[in-house]
């Protein structure tokens, strides 16, 4: 068929109308769908910068825990409050060092962008990243757009915040706000009566963290420094971003804890076994254990323990009535399960596993026992100084040092320096040991009084002597009111101006051990008397001794060295006896020496009343302690056994190859005594009349966020 191209087709027609109308909704429902897509885009993009600001802020609060203890400690230190050194110890600058640890101002790491990059530079799209170069922007003190943290001393936040601290020092209170400052004299203060006989420490609340140092809400002893501050860190770049986020008020604190588990060390440490692998037998451990790194070895069992670097536990040994068949209990799952079926806190723990919180204990080893190893600190920020602080043998009230000796080759000492505190001003008495005050007089002697002047002796009974030259009149085992006058001993020296002198019973000497080796022996019950014969503040002062060897120049003698650690047979020794009966020493007693301790006899084995407001139950001691770099059991002869009672703890350091074995016990002739004829019973101290007078201290350093719903209390 062909086809006519003349044939006319039927007519059809367009409508506008319709056209129009279709594609305009066909245009709205596009515009509508770009619309959706655009504001899911929008709000997925300010999500998303919400979540990254989020964790840039918790690496940010991360850092803040990491790098606060270090500035506080050298804000302790000698020239911290220099031009050169105190800028970089301040809030700002910690801020400011948190911000670059945390890489807060960039979303991706210059590595990454580096390792994804295609030979092109890449281009971040997040608003989000910014040089940060303002932390006052960011950091801000509560209530206030001045300066950057609110210190927790001398005025209270209200709800929601710790108790304050006091601190009369206005050189630190004024510094605490711009500087961290840890000082002796920030105390604790209240209503209670507790809070002001125990000001220095006390019984607060264990925060809720995973480290179980112990459970939390429990009550330890401790004092809380804390500093407030509010976070932001979208408020540094909002005209940028258009980001907002609500401020978050901290809190941020540094716990210092005096060590008082019933054994505690920052040390690589043993728990379990001797040396020679015999189990422990005789041991009864009540509360948790502190140690840098641990093994549990045999079946032992613990209550609980901590660690700073890890524990490995036999297959037969338990914690917390737990045990892990020799696996890691810090395996992912094992503490899940643990919340689920038992519901109680994990009686394992690390320090880094609590996020915002590390645990630093305070260890300076063998810095520890001796006073001489320092240089004065001065020009510090805070008016207490690291090294005052942080080594036992500077804290001691009393100082007996060897300062003379006899030759080159004869070591024996001919002088003793002794230090004491008198109306709180440093005394030091030095005795001859070989020769006396003046001629005449028997080694021993100390002058006391003019002629015709009245000395009183108190309760103390000495011998005592008038005159001069050689001539002198004695009278031995006299107390009480001596007038020093010729109606009192006669006249032994006419037409002289003459002197009086006593002799006291001294609470130390120098003894030798039967085998020949020198020791300095320590008397502790003869120093009540000693301190009242010298007229020196009391035990309650007077309460801690530190024994050393003046090795510096300053002492006169360039025959005496330093001790060494370990200790050799050349070195001295020091003999503590007469120590059973300790109950003289009310506020107790702690010896700190770098030498070989040698134990010869019961020590503070007899209790006492127990202050006002003790409340445990049993028998109260005088709060005692021991510091010596190695001890042995025995002077005379070995002894059969020993049995310890209280806390143990040790200041070697957690990266010996070796662990230490904190219940090891060595007799006078080096022998180790076997695992059972060591007998211990060991327990936390719970309350803050139970620290004596020197101990070794820890930090707890906690960041919390202060949320409303934690308003209303402290």
């Amino acid at each position: 068929m062909k086809n006519n191209p003349h044939r006319r087709q039927p007519a059809g027609y367009v409508s506008f109308l319709m056209v129009l109308s279709t594609s305009s909704v066909l245009m709205l429902l596009t515009v509508f769908a770009y619309r959706r897509a655009t504001t899911a885009q929008s709000i997925q993009s300010t999500v998303q910068l919400q979540l990254d600001y989020e964790e840039k802020e918790e690496a940010v609060l991360r850092s803040i825990v990491a790098i606060v203890p270090n500035r506080a400690i050298r804000a302790m230190q000698n020239q911290s409050n220099t031009n050169g050194n105190s800028p970089a110890l301040r809030w700002e600058s910690i801020f400011t060092d948190a911000l670059t640890l945390a890489n807060a101002r960039q979303s991706v790491s210059t590595e990454v962008l580096a390792a994804i990059s295609t030979g092109t530079t890449p281009k971040v799209a997040n608003s989000g990243d910014s040089t940060l170069t303002d932390p006052s922007r960011i950091f801000k003190r509560i209530n206030s757009d001045s300066n950057y943290v609110t210190p927790g001393i001398n005025a209270t936040l209200g709800n929601g915040y710790p108790t304050p601290l006091t601190c009369a020092d206005s050189l630190d209170s004024s510094r605490d706000s711009t500087w961290p400052i840890i000082s002796k004299t920030k105390r604790q203060s209240g209503s209670a009566n507790v809070w002001s006989t125990y000001p220095d420490f006390n019984l607060v609340q264990y925060p809720n963290i995973n480290f179980g140092y112990a459970t939390p809400g429990q009550s330890f002893v401790a004092k809380r420094n804390w500093w407030a501050f509010s976070m932001d860190l979208t408020a540094h770049d909002t005209g940028l971003t258009k980001a907002a986020k609500s401020k978050r008020n901290m809190v941020l604190s540094i716990y210092e804890i005096p060590s008082q588990l019933a054994i505690s060390a920052s040390s690589f440490m043993a728990l379990g076994q001797d040396a020679s692998g015999g189990a422990w037998q005789n041991v009864n451990i009540s509360g948790g254990i502190f140690a840098g790194r641990a093994i549990v070895e045999g079946n032992t069992g613990l209550n609980s323990l901590a660690t700073r670097r890890g524990v490995a536990i036999s297959a037969n040994a338990s914690v917390g009535n737990e045990r892990f068949q020799g696996a890691d209990p810090f395996k992912p799952g094992v503490r899940e399960e643990f919340y689920l079926t038992k519901g109680e806190f994990f009686p394992v723990s690390l320090a880094s596993e609590s996020g915002r919180a590390a645990f630093i204990p305070i260890n300076r080893g063998a810095d520890f026992f001796d006073r001489f190893s320092h240089a004065t600190e001065s020009s510090t920020l805070s008016s207490t100084t690291w090294d005052n602080y942080s080594v036992g043998a500077l804290q001691c009230a009393m100082r007996l040092d060897v300062i003379q000796v006899a030759s080159a080759t004869d070591k024996t000492p001919t002088s003793l320096r002794f230090s004491y505190l008198k109306s709180g001003v440093r005394q030091n008495l030095t005795i001859p040991l070989t020769t006396g005050a003046e001629p005449g007089l028997p080694a021993g002697y100390i002058y006391c009084a003019n002629q015709n002047q009245s000395y009183n002796f108190g309760t103390a009974v000495v011998d005592v002597a008038y005159g001069r030259n050689s001539s002198f009149a004695f009278r031995n085992a006299v107390t009480g009111i001596i007038t020093f006058n010729n109606e009192t001993f006669g006249n032994p020296l006419f037409g002289t101006q003459k002197f009086g002198y006593f002799r006291p019973s001294y609470p130390f000497e120098v003894k030798h051990l039967p085998s020949g080796k020198t020791c300095i022996a320590v008397y502790p019950q003869r120093f009540p008397a000693f301190l009242t014969a010298l007229r020196a503040d009391s035990t309650t002062t007077n309460h801690s001794l530190v024994v050393n060897v003046d090795y510096t120049l300053a002492s006169g003698s360039a025959l005496l060295t330093k001790p060494s650690i370990p200790c050799t047979d050349l070195d001295y020794g020091v003999i503590l006896q007469e120590c059973a009966d300790l109950t003289g020493f009310t506020r107790g007693f702690s010896l700190v020496t770098n030498l070989r301790l040698y134990i010869g006899g019961d020590f503070n084995t007899v209790a006492t009343t127990p202050p006002a407001g003790y409340t445990p139950t049993g028998l109260y001691y005088p709060p005692c302690s021991v510091f010596s770099p190695e001890k042995r059991y025995g002077v005379e002869v070995d002894p059969l056994g020993v049995s310890i009672s209280g806390q143990v703890g040790s200041l070697a350091s957690e990266s010996s190859a070796e662990p230490i074995r904190p219940l090891e016990s060595k007799t006078l002739s080096e022998v180790r005594l076997p695992a059972s004829r060591v007998q211990a019973n060991l327990r936390p101290i719970t309350h803050p009349s139970e620290l004596p007078p020197i101990t070794m201290m820890n930090w707890l350093v906690l960041l919390e966020e202060r949320k409303s719903e934690f308003n209303s209390g402290n």
